[in-house]
């Protein structure tokens, strides 16, 4: 598995012990890597996701919401809800990540942890929520770092 999967995996799973530990997560992240050992590069990568995804939760679940009609915030499975913050962070605050790159990869990380109709359940609110997105969908914005997955 590459860095960059194994990150969002990490960042998924940080957020989700956040979620079910009503949005607190450890004191120090150390404690999190602790339980969730891994290799440098990975911690690299998880890291500024793990932190924007905090920083940005308002706006997140904001636009959650709002493409969820049908659905109470609440309500939506642990695992759905934090795939979704996680594409959704991607697709508006990391340009150097194309936009159809973060969906299928929410889309995979929702096949792994979710239920068996998680995904298509994420797909389909990311593909409304990419409609609100002006740059391109298959092409970085800000040039990728040099170390290949």
């Amino acid at each position: 598995m590459g860095r960059r999967r194994a990150g969002r995996r990490a960042a998924l799973q940080y957020h989700f012990w956040r979620d079910l530990h009503g949005g607190e997560g450890p004191e120090n992240i150390t404690e999190f890597w602790e339980l969730c050992p891994a290799k440098e590069k990975v911690k690299l990568f998880a890291q500024p996701l793990i932190e924007g995804m905090i920083a940005h939760l308002p706006e997140i679940d904001e636009r959650i919401q709002r493409y969820c009609e049908n659905y109470e915030f609440r309500r939506i499975s642990a695992v759905d809800r934090n795939v979704l913050r996680l594409g959704i962070y991607e697709m508006f605050y990391r340009d150097d990540i194309p936009p159809v790159v973060s969906i299928n990869e929410a889309i995979e990380l929702a096949r792994e942890f979710g239920g068996p109709d998680s995904w298509r359940f994420v797909n389909g609110i990311l593909d409304r929520v990419k409609n609100d997105l002006s740059r391109p969908l298959r092409e970085p914005v800000a040039p990728e770092d040099s170390v290949s997955d």
